[in-house]
């Protein structure tokens, strides 16, 4: 197992237990971090998002697999499955990553998932009516840049 194996592991295997201080140690200080919905983090943002969702997912269960390791990069399938909103919806969500690597740590960090279907699962109806639209998926990125923004005040190590 090279090291980036290793490194993709341990950051995966942190995250089946929500350690986020070691899912943490495993970015490069200039990582990078996008998906559908935190667009464009900084290695600060990406620190303070993993902790958020680590602490506020009580019930999320992570899997993963389908690793494929490249010279200055990886891939990987993992699965999240946990209760969303005040509602509790059940969220089963499959995301492929993409991994690029700096001095042995991830530089930049790429999910990909379908906004749409995670927002059908996550909101219910009107998203299921409306998800597929910029302003849904707009109000959706909102929400979560104003809930990264209130974690990081409560939290100024993120700052």
């Amino acid at each position: 197992m090279n090291i980036h194996e290793q490194l993709i592991n341990t950051f995966y295997t942190a995250f089946t237990k929500g350690d986020y201080k070691t899912m943490q140690k495993c970015y490069h200080q200039d990582a990078q971090f996008s998906d559908p919905v935190f667009q464009g983090l900084d290695s600060k943002e990406v620190k303070a998002m993993w902790h958020m969702l680590c602490e506020n997912g009580k019930d999320l269960q992570v899997t993963f697999g389908n690793i494929g390791i490249f010279d200055t990069s990886a891939k990987v399938t993992w699965k999240a499955v946990y209760s969303f909103g005040k509602n509790r919806r059940i969220v089963h969500n499959v995301i492929d990553a993409q991994f690029y690597f700096k001095d042995g740590l991830i530089i930049q960090h790429i999910d990909s998932f379908n906004l749409w279907k995670w927002s059908k699962m996550a909101l219910g109806l009107p998203a299921f009516l409306l998800g597929w639209t910029g302003f849904m998926q707009e109000k959706v990125r909102q929400t979560a840049k104003k809930q990264l923004a209130q974690f990081t005040k409560k939290h100024p190590e993120y700052i």
